[in-house]
């Protein structure tokens, strides 16, 4: 039996951070051209999938140097959601802080852009869960 036969309970789990700057009182989102799994995905917070063989928070710091240049360091899991666009895939939002690193888009990136909180919303052509805006509002 593989994780085809499955009718239920599996997915991709995709590990996203929500970069805040405390100075500048705004958060990190990179652009994406071609989404192979959300067609109509543009700006998004920056992350990926982790590898089978390491940790969530692991594979979110790899993947966020990958694609920003940033070092980060994982924080708090703030929430998790499926995407009414594409229900297999399985977002885990996590609190993430700079710690390093030389800022320039990478990877699937073509821009990334420091934002202010109230702005997301703004750029995402994807569903923004009501309780991530609800946490970005709160940063302040």
């Amino acid at each position: 039996m593989g994780l085809e036969d499955f009718e239920y309970g599996i997915f991709m789990v995709n590990c996203l951070g929500i970069i805040y700057n405390p100075k500048t009182n705004k958060v990190l989102i990179g652009r994406r051209e071609n989404d192979p799994y959300l067609k109509e995905l543009k700006w998004c917070f920056p992350g990926g999938r982790p590898k089978h063989d390491e940790e969530l928070e692991q594979g979110l710091i790899r993947e966020i140097k990958i694609k920003t240049g940033l070092k980060v360091k994982a924080g708090e899991v703030i929430f998790a959601k499926t995407y009414p666009e594409k229900r297999q895939l399985l977002s885990i939002y996590y609190k993430c802080e700079v710690i390093g690193g030389v800022e320039k888009a990478g990877e699937s990136f073509v821009e990334i852009k420091w934002v202010n909180p109230e702005e997301v919303k703004n750029y995402f052509t994807t569903s923004l869960h009501s309780k991530i805006l609800k946490y970005l509002l709160s940063l302040k």
